[in-house]
């Protein structure tokens, strides 16, 4: 049964108070008194339903993490934005090209306030990658195994200090029960206490039982641990996750170990910082190099008058352009090169012009070699 789960809040808009509706937060309701009604499921299986739902629904506007929906992309639904908080998007290049792309759009569907920040994926997806493979090594599943056989002995513990704690509650009961028998009926106060007292101890050990039934009820549903077993599973699963063609796969599988992927960059190193939220509860923090844009580094660009005496006379000065440009390669007075600026540049050098003769054999870029050969 729920009450209040609807409310009303004033907001000034242009100057003037407003009252708007809108639905609470499960937190803020009124009154909710679960299992007041028989219903079709129970509690546990209604939040999991609707959290499974949350995550399915891609296109509403909320900061849950996302389901797998298969795709190219490893990282699918659990990469956010680490400056405004919002999960990633996943964006892709050429129909025949495998590269991919994270980006957060920030506010810029709403109020055009551009891009917020965006980060390569394929490298991105090899370093996670690297790192699920680290965490389940043989050394990482052999801590995992003296974890849980430690985690067991505490519970062995507990459910030990919980039955002396049930011998002592009945020893105290079987106490209240003798002094309660021994009262003189006459004395209805001090009978009327020994039986209240009697109650008290009745109702704390059968409290304690039902606790000593949880305990043992949920140790003995834990499954036994092989280690044999975990260590072979771990020196195999490189070689299957590397193996694997099926990405929905892979990406249902660290829906399970990893809780979401926190992106920042980093403009001093040119990285992106990864900040992995396990689901554990353990936080790790992977650096990945960013890309740099343009192929000649700015201290190993070559000079545009060498550049210009190796290729003059083969391509034209709009071809020759855009290769100096590329190569980082600037003017005089710094600026880029244009085709007005290549043929003054090649006439004051005496260079050759380019001239298209049917008889020598034609020359293509890498572009349209790599279209050509697919």
């Amino acid at each position: 049964y729920a009450f209040g789960r609807t409310g009303q809040r004033t907001r000034l808009t242009e100057g003037r108070a407003r009252t708007v509706g809108g639905r609470k937060a499960r937190n803020e309701w009124s009154v909710l008194l679960r299992d007041h009604h028989p219903g079709y499921i129970t509690w546990p299986e209604f939040e999991d339903n609707q959290k499974l739902l949350l995550e399915n629904a891609h296109m509403k506007k909320n900061c849950a993490r996302k389901s797998a929906r298969g795709g190219r992309a490893l990282l699918t639904g659990l990469m956010r934005c680490g400056h405004c908080g919002r999960m990633m998007r996943v964006f892709y290049g050429m129909g025949k090209g495998n590269a991919h792309r994270y980006q957060c759009r920030g506010d810029d569907a709403h109020v055009g306030s551009g891009l917020c920040i965006g980060i390569g994926g394929v490298r991105v997806d090899r370093a996670v990658a690297h790192e699920i493979l680290d965490a389940v090594s043989e050394r990482a599943v052999e801590a995992a195994i003296l974890a849980a056989e430690q985690a067991e002995r505490t519970r062995q513990d507990v459910i030990a200090a919980v039955r002396r704690e049930l011998e002592q509650a009945r020893y105290e009961t079987s106490l209240a029960e003798r002094r309660y028998e021994l009262v003189d009926p006459a004395k209805r106060h001090v009978a009327r206490e020994l039986e209240a007292r009697w109650n008290d101890a009745l109702e704390r050990a059968a409290q304690i039982e039902r606790r000593l039934e949880e305990l043992s009820s949920s140790l003995a549903a834990s499954p036994p641990i092989d280690r044999n077993r975990l260590l072979q599973l771990a020196h195999d699963l490189p070689a299957a996750w590397n193996a694997a063609a099926d990405m929905r796969s892979k990406q249902r599988l660290l829906h399970i170990v990893i809780q979401e992927i926190v992106c920042n960059l980093d403009d001093a190193t040119n990285e992106a910082v990864l900040l992995i939220h396990w689901t554990g509860g353990r936080h790790s923090e992977v650096r990945v190099a960013r890309v740099r844009s343009g192929r000649y580094p700015a201290d190993g660009a070559p000079s545009a008058v060498k550049a210009l005496r190796a290729m003059a006379g083969h391509w034209p000065d709009r071809e020759l352009a855009v290769a100096l440009n590329r190569m980082r390669c600037q003017t005089g007075d710094g600026h880029t090169w244009t085709t007005v600026r290549v043929r003054e540049m090649r006439e004051r050098l005496g260079l050759p012009q380019y001239v298209a003769d049917p008889a020598r054999p034609q020359t293509v870029t890498l572009m349209k070699t790599a279209e050509h050969f697919g």
